[in-house]
């Protein structure tokens, strides 16, 4: 199959072209825009819940990892009409925007359709969109686990774990994934209707881990106090900020994922990295570790967890 040999295919009755698919978008480690959209396919069952009623960020790689790249918010040109598009404000936006039209993933096809553009990273709000007149809500807390060197993902683990203790003496689970990069993002379920308490408890609870490790963990945006230590950034609480999502590609060197892990895995001294054919292997022995960020009995309201500090 030539690079430049295009494919119609059927999706779920959407009828799309893939091209290019023998072009390598991971040189490194010989990487296909074919094996992306295969991995895409494969893992969509439960990648999809994660990114239903979500408004989606992509970071597109048109020429691979070791290429140009560039963030896409709006729907792209071209966007078919059978893909759902929300129109939302744009406050703050860097091109002059009133408004965008984000992409919402629903279905298999939509994945398929984003991944033959080499949308190869995901990236999500902790928010849902709003049903008719309500408001968005809220619907997780994130804490993004970021390694300065010589510090890596096996400090991270340590962090989690301290974390993992301190949302369970405010009656919340916690859940924990690899980035796909050199860090770890770990949530749990919260329900908020104003998102601005969501990350002043962050803000909070990242404060009190300082205080505790202050050898080990930093709080503040600084990034001379990073070297060596952990930043747990809160600020990823922001409404108008992103996360990538779970089971979602990065853009390194190998296909890695941002993967769920188990609390077992989340252990000091153990490194952790997967790779897309790690991951399908991980699904079909455990299902979805991060299933649980989306049970409603789970849920926190943060407003009264707040009301006790």
């Amino acid at each position: 199959m030539s690079e430049n040999h295009n494919v119609r295919v059927d999706v779920e009755g959407h009828t799309l072209t893939l091209s290019n698919l023998d072009k390598v978008l991971y040189p490194a480690a010989g990487f296909t825009k074919g094996e992306v959209i295969d991995y895409y396919s494969r893992v969509a069952p439960v990648l999809l819940p994660h990114l239903l009623d979500r408004p989606l960020t992509v970071k597109r790689y048109p020429n691979g990892v070791d290429g140009k790249f560039f963030f896409e918010k709006n729907a792209a040109r071209g966007t078919p009409d059978w893909i759902r598009t929300v129109n939302l404000p744009a406050p703050g936006s860097t091109k002059n925007r009133d408004t965008i039209d984000y992409v919402a993933v629903e279905q298999l096809a939509t994945l398929v359709w984003l991944a033959n553009l080499a949308a190869l990273e995901l990236h999500v709000p902790q928010w849902l969109l709003p049903r008719r007149a309500r408001k968005p809500r809220t619907d997780l807390i994130v804490f993004d686990l970021d390694p300065g060197a010589p510090a890596s993902i096996v400090e991270c683990c340590e962090v989690a774990l301290l974390l993992r203790d301190l949302l369970a003496d405010e009656g919340m689970t916690l859940f924990a994934k690899t980035s796909g990069s050199k860090g770890m993002q770990v949530s749990a379920p919260v329900s908020v209707d104003d998102p601005e308490l969501t990350s002043q408890f962050a803000h909070s609870l990242a404060e009190r881990l300082e205080q505790r490790r202050p050898d080990l963990i930093v709080s503040r945006m600084t990034k001379a106090l990073r070297p060596g230590k952990v930043f747990v950034d809160w600020s990823q609480n922001n409404p108008a900020k992103t996360t990538v999502a779970p089971y979602s590609l990065r853009a390194k060197d190998a296909p890695t994922v941002s993967t769920p892990v188990t609390c077992d895995e989340v252990s000091p001294g153990r490194p952790l990295s997967f790779t897309s054919a790690q991951v399908l292997e991980r699904v079909e022995e455990h299902g979805d570790l991060f299933a649980g960020t989306l049970d409603d009995k789970l849920r926190t309201r943060i407003t009264k967890v707040m009301a006790t500090h």
